[in-house]
């Protein structure tokens, strides 16, 4: 196992980073312990969750924070092992109304119909630190991250930005960052991280950090798969080591699934499946999450990718994973995997060197169809 440092922060981590979204929906305690056990032993030593975890929150008898609670009881039983890894977790961005912000409240009693907003002001970033640490039986946070930002951003499949969208009282980003800066003050957190962000949001994070003196953040969380490399363009360039030194830590490295190959040719017209083989598989059981990642032109366009996989001897999901690791702007690539013979696939495909054919042939798909699960 490779290790790579996080930007600036001086934290080490593998090239895998194991992900922990489907822990309490998908997977019980038990696997998710299981799953730890396992990425451990392989080197493993970076740790990705959220408060919102799991996902999605439309699943039945959904709880935030079951994610890391998870984390919590492992390591509550394994004296001496928190020291040895890297835990990054996430506080929510904006929301008009969750019951996420309610759950930082030890004990509290949650009703789906209720919920508070979900701002990035210094007061509701303490509560949900303070809430993670508590739910992960831990003093301190290697990497906390903005899950995604207050103001107004095209989000989760989208990309078109369009400013009859901008939300008028949106949280300063300075005043997001002086919450962050008593953290690190405190010692509650080693470092910070962006996700879901844009060129300017960088950009701006940067330089009002360094107005505060304080560090820049280490890292950004997006969107990131054969399907979808639009990180390739102006923000590489901001996060670029010669420039602001910012990571990314890739998310839905597999397209949500759709880049293991198991949808294609097992749905129909209307994407509903065509046998019992997908009845555990993410959309099928969640057909609302994630939809953007599912359509007659991401399926197309994974056929091709699945043919260049062929060709060498591996499956698609090891193909896509190996491409990532042949960037030089990713330290760290989240996986994520909900049977630990997934989850075996997933960190061998770090062990898998593509060469220049595979990756001429897939910038020649990508060339044809860029980023076909995002909106025009």
């Amino acid at each position: 196992m490779k290790f790579n440092t996080l930007g600036t922060s001086g934290l080490s981590v593998s090239d895998v980073c194991l992900g922990t979204m489907t822990w309490g929906v998908q997977n019980t305690e038990a696997e998710a312990h299981e799953q730890l056990d396992y990425a451990l032993a392989k080197g493993v030593n970076f740790l990705d969750t959220a408060e919102l975890y799991p996902v999605p929150s439309s699943a039945p008898k959904w709880v935030p924070g079951k994610s890391e609670e998870y984390i919590g009881t492992y390591l509550a039983t394994r004296p001496g092992l928190r020291e040895k890894i890297v835990i990054a977790t996430k506080c929510m961005g904006f929301a008009p109304k969750s019951i996420v912000v309610e759950n930082r409240k030890e004990g509290a009693e949650l009703d789906k119909k209720d919920g508070m907003p979900s701002r990035l002001d210094k007061k509701s970033i303490r509560e949900a630190c303070e809430a993670s640490l508590r739910r992960m039986q831990t003093d301190y946070i290697d990497l906390y991250q903005l899950h995604w930002p207050d103001r107004y951003v095209p989000l989760f499949g989208t990309r078109s930005y369009n400013p009859d969208q901008e939300r008028p009282g949106s949280v300063p980003i300075r005043e997001t960052l002086e919450g962050l800066k008593e953290l690190l003050d405190e010692g509650k957190i080693k470092a910070y991280g962006l996700s879901n962000e844009t060129t300017f949001g960088v950009c701006e994070f940067v330089r009002l950090a360094d107005e505060l003196g304080m560090p820049r953040p280490a890292t950004i969380q997006n969107a990131f798969c054969l399907l979808n490399r639009s990180f390739e363009a102006e923000l590489a360039e901001a996060c670029s080591p010669s420039n602001f030194n910012i990571g990314l830590l890739p998310w839905s490295v597999l397209a949500g699934g759709v880049l293991t190959g198991k949808y294609n040719g097992k749905l129909d017209d209307n994407f509903e499946p065509m046998d019992n083989s997908l009845e555990r598989a993410r959309f099928v059981l969640f057909k609302s999450f994630q939809g953007h990642f599912v359509s007659k032109q991401t399926l197309g366009v994974a056929e091709q990718y699945m043919q260049i996989a062929k060709s060498k001897g591996m499956s698609v999901a090891t193909l896509a994973q190996a491409f990532c690791k042949t960037r030089w702007y990713i330290p760290s690539t989240i996986i994520g995997a909900t049977t630990i013979a997934q989850l075996k696939e997933n960190i061998e495909a770090f062990d898998v060197e593509l060469d220049k054919e595979s990756l001429d042939a897939i910038d020649q798909v990508h060339r044809a169809c860029k980023d076909p699960c995002l909106d025009l």
